[in-house]
């Protein structure tokens, strides 16, 4: 009878042995991700929208594959800092519903990483050689963001998402007109950020002082300028 009071007593006690996850262990986590994200092997879900390759697909020119090679780079890097924006923002922030946005948001960001880094492996180029120089300042972007509070975070996020809604479209005008695959990607990764920015915008996000636009943009204009070439 002893023994069995002193096994229930046990029990009861068990939950305040349980470790508790401190931010080492965060770190940690983001640390591993951050390296899955960047050597291209972290999970995704979704199947490539461009299909499997055709034998009508057009063919493209030498200098139009360079050119598709260096959009889809820069496509790429834009995902990059997208997976660490949302990262960075979510590991600081406190209302759980809206930490879940932002995680969601990254992980759909995964596969348009899949995509572009599938087409770059098809049109014989490769990723940003400053990979982890984007993803190392979007991540620390998003620590900063996540402490404007609720509405100014989700602000961040549908004020990045309408400008790489800008940023595809014109990429859908600038891919050579034979590059249906690159084109079909493109697409998708346009419908997938309107459908990010309207999920801020309902959880309420709030409009971003112009000045911090324009320095996002300014921020834009440098890293898809230097990602075509390196």
């Amino acid at each position: 009878m002893e023994q069995a009071m002193h096994r229930s007593d046990l029990r009861d006690a068990a939950p305040a042995w349980r470790r508790r996850t401190g931010w080492l262990d965060k770190a940690l986590t983001e640390a591993g991700r951050a390296l899955r994200v960047l050597d291209g092997s972290v999970a995704h879900e979704r199947a490539n929208p461009a299909g499997p390759a055709a034998v009508d697909d057009p063919a493209l020119s030498d200098a139009e594959s360079r050119h598709a090679a260096g959009l889809m780079r820069v496509n790429h890097v834009g995902e990059i800092c997208a997976q660490a924006l949302y990262r960075g923002q979510a590991l600081s922030c406190r209302d759980e519903g809206v930490r879940r946005v932002l995680l969601r948001a990254a992980e759909e960001e995964v596969d348009h990483l899949a995509w572009c880094r599938q087409r770059l492996d098809e049109l014989h180029s490769r990723p940003s050689l400053l990979n982890p120089l984007w993803y190392a300042g979007s991540f620390g972007l998003g620590l900063v963001a996540s402490r404007a509070g609720i509405p100014y975070n989700l602000g961040f996020m549908a004020e990045t998402e309408r400008q790489v809604e800008e940023h595809l479209d014109g990429h859908l005008n600038a891919l050579p007109d034979g590059d249906r695959r690159s084109r079909r990607i493109v697409t998708q990764m346009r419908d997938d950020e309107i459908g990010h920015r309207a999920t801020a915008e309902n959880h309420g996000a709030a409009p971003l002082p112009a000045l911090v636009r324009s320095a996002m943009r300014l921020m834009s204009k440098v890293m898809t300028t230097t990602a075509y070439r390196i």
